[in-house]
């Protein structure tokens, strides 16, 4: 009995021993002559298939062509240098520092390094002050969507920065820069489009830098003159808006909200507020002709614009309208004589040029000064005249 009970799980075992053993036969590689098969088959493939030669053509290669080939291709004179130099780096140090924007950077402005670079062959200081940044108010967020512009759009933009004027006042008198441009996103969603922010940072400016000129570069506040007002009488040096094109292409290139009579509306109104110098800039190259561009400077002299600016449309993205034509530099040429002929003060025209290009600000500065140094000068000749006069008596 004792035999049989240990000789069952012995018998057991050996059985279970061989059947691992017969799975572990069917689970081995197949035999030497059918391994040799396959390698001698893979060889032969192998041999047989396209050599070197097979992949080297005798004739030129075909070339491939990347990109929109059918629309204006980007001409040399609007090729611009990448930004360096103490100022600039100084400026944009600033600028993250106090949490500020520039239309500069959002709107991918070709003439940033220009601008911010300052002048050359000159003192750091010299260089500072003849370095130029448009700061944008109110956030980098519009509520509107132009097809030009390349600025973020959202029809509830984040509510507005309190220290932002105070943030925007400290940076520019510690930049030492002589003249400075003030700029915004639209603000729709505002009661006042934000015109009492914008008044306020204006104000906070000339009380820690009075020397400093400031141009604003404002939306149209919907249509409206009291807001309007508001900026026009904050103590500003230049009213500047922009038009952007001519009248009857209005419709196609800014946002349906922005219409070119309401743009000329905020234009006069500012200039009957007491406004010395107004101004406002054209785009070429969206599909204007001759005669409407005439017109749109007709209708900026009518409501006493002073300073008018041609610059090339350049499409900052696939998303925004194309291209039309790239003007050529003899052609903005040719509306900076017209322009001025027709009795504008002042008009910078180039491919380059844009609204806040500092070409026109040096002008502006002079013509201010000018304006400043004339007027007094009268006043002395009419205090003279009268003590004649009353010698006389």
């Amino acid at each position: 009995m004792a035999t049989q009970v240990l000789f069952k799980p012995s018998f057991r075992h050996v059985a279970v021993y061989r059947s691992r053993s017969q799975i572990r036969c069917l689970a081995t590689p197949s035999t030497s002559a059918s391994s040799h098969k396959v390698k001698t088959s893979f060889s032969d493939v192998l041999a047989d298939g396209p050599s070197l030669n097979d992949f080297i053509s005798g004739g030129p290669a075909q070339r491939v062509v990347l990109g929109n080939t059918k629309g204006p291709r980007l001409p040399d004179f609007l090729k611009t240098k990448i930004p360096s130099g103490t100022s600039f780096n100084g400026i944009k140090k600033d600028l993250r520092g106090l949490n500020l924007h520039t239309v500069c950077e959002e709107a991918r402005c070709p003439n940033i390094g220009d601008c911010w670079g300052g002048k050359e062959g000159v003192s750091e200081e010299e260089g500072r002050r003849a370095a130029t940044a448009t700061i944008m108010l109110m956030g980098d967020t519009c509520t509107r969507g132009c097809r030009f512009c390349s600025v973020k759009t959202s029809r509830a933009p984040p509510p507005l920065d309190p220290h932002e004027p105070e943030n925007t006042a400290e940076a520019i008198s510690r930049w030492g820069v002589g003249y400075i441009v003030l700029t915004s996103v639209d603000r729709d969603d505002l009661v006042d489009g934000g015109a009492h922010h914008f008044a306020e940072t204006i104000r906070k400016i000339k009380q820690k830098a009075p020397n400093i000129l400031v141009e604003a570069l404002t939306g149209d506040f919907a249509g409206s003159l009291e807001h309007t007002s508001l900026v026009a009488k904050s103590g500003l040096d230049v009213y500047a808006h922009n038009i952007e094109t001519v009248e009857a292409l209005t419709p196609y290139v800014r946002d349906r909200r922005a219409t070119f009579r309401q743009s000329l509306k905020v234009l006069e109104h500012a200039k009957k507020e007491g406004v010395r110098i107004t101004k406002s800039s054209i785009m070429l190259g969206v599909g204007e002709n001759e005669e409407q561009v005439i017109d749109a400077l007709r209708e900026l002299r009518k409501v006493d614009v002073d300073v008018v600016t041609f610059g090339q449309y350049m499409r900052p993205t696939k998303r925004h309208m194309k291209v039309d034509r790239y003007v050529e530099p003899a052609e903005f040429d040719r509306w900076k004589l017209v322009a001025e002929n027709m009795g504008f003060l002042y008009v910078a025209s180039g491919p380059l040029v844009r609204s806040s290009y500092k070409a026109g600000e040096y002008f502006i500065e002079n013509v201010l000064k000018g304006k400043a140094t004339e007027k007094r000068t009268n006043k002395l000749i009419a205090d003279e005249v009268a003590a004649s006069h009353q010698t006389q008596i």
